[in-house]
C-alpha cells in the first residue's frame, strides 16, 4: 500500500516550555502489517499535559521517550489492514498509538470503541484515560464518601470535568477551580458543580474558606503549586489529598516547588497520595462500563477542544501550558 506516515519524534530533551525545534517532523512509508499486527489509520491525537513529563529523563512512572523516537501518545483511529484475528478492518480503536498519522501494533494495550455510543474525540478525555484518572482517583485513591466536600483543580481540563461530576452522582459536593468566568459558569451551568473559583481574579485562600466553610474532604490535584499551598490550609480532619498532577511544575527550570503548607496534613490527620492511572488497568473495563452509562444518561457530560492539522502538533501541545485549552485538548489528524 503506496502510503506515507509522517511523525513528530523527540530530538532533544526539552528546558522549560517545549520548542517546536525539540521534534523531527519526519515521515516515512507505510508498511503493511506482518502476521499478528494491525495497521490503524489515526484520526484523533490526545494531548495530555503529562506528555511534557514523558519527555523528560529521568526515573518516573513510566520509560522516558527516547531521542529520535515517535513521540508517545494515545490515539483513536481505525484499522484499514488486520492479520490479527483480535481486530477486523473497520473497527475503530484506542491506544498508544503515538503521534504519527498511521501505526502498526500488535494489538496490545489497543481496545476497540463503539462510535455509536459517543463521539470519538470522548473516547480520549471522559471515556478515556483522563475520565478513568478521576474515577480511579476520586473514588480510590480519595475513598470518597456521599456528604464529602470536593475540591478539584482544572475543573475546565479533561480531568478535572469528570472528577466534579462523579463527585455529584456519588452524593457530595463539588467546587472547582479554572482560570476563567467562562470556564467558571461552564463548570458550574453545564456540569453542575456546587461552585467554582476563578484562581486567576480571585484570592482562593478566601474563595475556599468561602465554598467550603466546614473543610476540604477531598482535594483532588491536576496543578500543584499555589492552588495545593491554598487548599492544604482548608483541609477537613481526616481529609484525602489526591495527586495526579502538576501542570504549575511541568515547565520550570529552577525545580519543581513542593508544598510549604503539608503540616496541615499532620493537624488534621490527613493523608495526601500520588497515584498514575495505570495502576488500576486490570479494572478499566469495569470503570468504563460504570461511566458509559452515565453518559448514555446524560449524567456524564464532556466537552473537547478540537484543533486540527497533525503539521501544528507542537503548537497545539503547548495550549495546554498556557491555559488556552477549554475542556479535553484533542488534535483531529484525518477524516473518519
Amino acid at each position: 500500500m503506496s502510503l506515507t506516515n509522517h511523525q513528530f519524534r523527540l530530538a532533544a530533551r526539552p528546558e522549560g516550555l517545549l520548542k517546536r525545534s525539540d521534534f523531527h517532523y519526519t515521515e516515512e512509508p507505510v508498511h503493511d502489517p506482518g502476521p499478528g499486527q494491525i495497521l490503524v489509520k489515526i484520526l484523533y491525537l490526545s494531548l495530555d499535559p503529562a506528555m511534557r513529563g514523558w519527555m523528560n529523563e529521568g526515573k518516573s512512572y513510566i520509560a522516558p521517550v527516547g531521542i529520535g523516537d515517535v513521540m508517545r501518545a494515545g490515539a483513536v483511529g481505525k484499522v484499514i489492514a488486520s492479520q490479527n484475528p483480535g481486530f477486523s478492518v473497520g473497527d475503530h480503536v484506542v491506544g498508544m498509538f503515538g503521534a504519527q498519522e498511521y501505526a502498526l501494533s500488535d494489538g496490545k494495550g489497543v481496545s476497540k470503541i463503539d462510535p455509536k455510543l459517543a463521539p470519538l474525540p470522548v473516547f480520549l478525555g471522559t471515556l478515556g484515560m483522563p475520565g478513568l484518572t478521576a474515577y480511579f482517583g476520586l473514588l480510590e485513591v480519595g475513598a470518597l464518601k456521599a456528604g464529602d466536600t470536593v475540591v478539584v483543580s482544572g475543573a475546565a481540563g479533561a480531568v478535572g470535568m469528570p472528577v466534579g461530576q462523579i463527585a455529584k452522582i456519588k452524593g457530595a459536593r463539588a467546587v472547582g477551580l479554572a482560570g476563567s468566568p467562562e470556564k467558571c459558569r461552564y463548570v458550574v451551568k453545564e456540569l453542575g458543580f456546587d461552585a467554582c473559583i476563578d484562581y486567576k481574579k480571585e484570592d482562593v485562600k478566601e474563595a475556599l474558606r468561602q465554598h467550603c466553610p466546614n473543610g476540604i474532604n477531598v482535594y483532588f490535584d491536576n496543578v500543584g503549586g499555589a492552588i495545593l499551598d491554598a487548599a492544604l490550609t482548608q483541609l477537613a480532619r481526616g481529609a484525602r489529598v489526591v495527586i495526579s498532577g502538576a501542570i504549575s511544575q511541568y515547565n520550570s527550570t529552577t525545580g519543581v516547588k513542593g508544598p510549604e503548607n503539608y503540616l496541615s496534613l499532620l493537624v488534621n490527620s490527613a493523608r495526601m497520595e500520588g497515584f498514575v492511572v495505570f495502576n488500576y488497568a486490570a479494572r478499566y473495563a469495569e470503570a468504563l462500563r460504570e461511566m458509559a452509562g452515565w453518559y448514555s444518561a446524560g449524567k456524564l457530560k464532556s466537552r473537547e477542544d478540537i484543533a486540527e492539522g497533525f503539521e501544528r502538533f507542537p503548537e497545539t501541545l503547548l495550549r495546554l501550558f498556557s491555559g488556552e485549552n477549554f475542556g479535553k485538548q484533542v488534535l483531529k489528524v484525518a477524516d473518519a
